[in-house]
């Protein structure tokens, strides 16, 4: 599944956001896989598919938190 390879490919990537608009970026590019992947997991009810969003939730809380700066 070629959705599922870009996702761990990205989970995989070396995350070094030199620029704010790198981790804009890349914040928008792991929600969209994460849209992605919950519209196939609400067909197909696989717990692999929600593992995988659950992780790339976490990573996309790691670089939003980086974006808004820590208090």
């Amino acid at each position: 599944m070629n959705l599922l390879e870009r996702a761990v490919e990205f989970e995989n990537r070396k995350f070094s956001f030199k620029t704010t608009s790198d981790r804009i970026l890349a914040s928008r590019e792991v929600k969209a896989l994460i849209l992605e992947l919950n519209q196939v997991y609400k067909q197909d009810k696989d717990p692999k598919i929600m593992d995988q969003m659950k992780r790339l939730t976490v990573v996309k809380q790691k670089i939003e938190k980086r974006l808004k700066g820590r208090p």
